[in-house]
């Protein structure tokens, strides 16, 4: 019978928490790669993942906080085979066998070999993680803001060479707290007012890769906004010739850090973050 196979094991460490004072989401993403690779080399699919850049897509959905200190472990299998590669990851409390995240992971436009298929299809488990809501994207970008800039450095390839799943969501990461600052929420205020925001789900998809040296922009705006709740729109370019790199859709709540808990976002923020509202369809 197929089933689940830790492919990752590993403790929160300080300087891997945020500002709000717990796992920050880039090192998720360290861990999913991981866990990722172990898993497509179990199941003998590592020339794909070594052979160069393909489009994935990733939804990841927080059910609850990991903080510093804690043991985790990552359980993986596929979930699906057509009409593409899927692959499921659950985050795991290792001391209390509870769920705390899922990662639903797709593989674009990635064909298999017949062998390679049996492999993956005998292996397939049941998706038992919550379903994946499609959300559409903003009808345009107009509006966005520049929130992260820079150059591809060495410490951001993973071991293929390639521009890392972490370097990316470190990047978005970035835009994030500059998004965040631009609409009131600045570390002064999340200092104060024991104020910030925690990111309950994130629906990355990854079209291509900065190399070595190259330059990056990241714009955002806003998708959504909510009484507690904000969505952000995050994209990923070549700044000279405006290529897509990557988007990243990022929903989260303004939390109350000592309460743990979602909280209404004042007035102020309010109405700055109206102005960063994207056009929908």
């Amino acid at each position: 019978m197929a089933k689940w196979i830790e492919t990752c094991r590993s403790t929160v460490a300080p300087w891997e928490c945020d500002i709000t004072e717990h796992f920050t989401i880039a090192y998720y993403a360290d861990r999913i790669d991981q866990a990722s690779a172990t898993l497509a080399d179990l199941l003998g699919l590592s020339e794909p993942v070594s052979a160069g850049v393909f489009p994935r897509r990733l939804t990841l959905r927080f059910a609850r906080e990991l903080r510093v200190g804690a043991s985790f472990h990552v359980e993986s299998a596929p979930i699906g085979l057509d009409p593409a590669v899927r692959f499921g990851h659950r985050f795991v409390d290792s001391a209390n066998s509870e769920i705390v995240t899922w990662v639903e992971e797709v593989w674009d436009t990635v064909p298999l070999p017949d062998a390679e298929r049996k492999s993956v299809g005998e292996a397939v488990v049941i998706w038992e993680g919550p379903e994946t809501e499609r959300r559409a994207d903003p009808a345009s970008t107009e509006g966005s803001i520049a929130t992260a800039r820079g150059r591809v450095r060495p410490g951001d390839l993973d071991e293929f060479g390639r521009f890392s799943l972490a370097a990316f969501v470190q990047r978005f990461t970035d835009a994030n707290i500059q998004s965040l600052a631009a609409i009131g929420m600045t570390s002064d205020y999340i200092k104060a007012e024991r104020r910030g925001y925690s990111t309950f789900e994130l629906a990355l998809r990854i079209a291509g890769s900065p190399r070595l040296g190259d330059r990056y922009l990241i714009e955002t705006g806003i998708a959504h906004l909510g009484n507690s709740s904000i969505r952000f729109f995050h994209r990923m370019s070549d700044p000279r010739s405006g290529q897509e790199y990557a988007r990243l859709g990022q929903f989260g709540v303004q939390l109350d850090m000592d309460a743990r808990r979602p909280a209404s976002l004042p007035e102020a923020v309010r109405t700055a973050a109206t102005r960063l509202l994207l056009p929908t369809g």
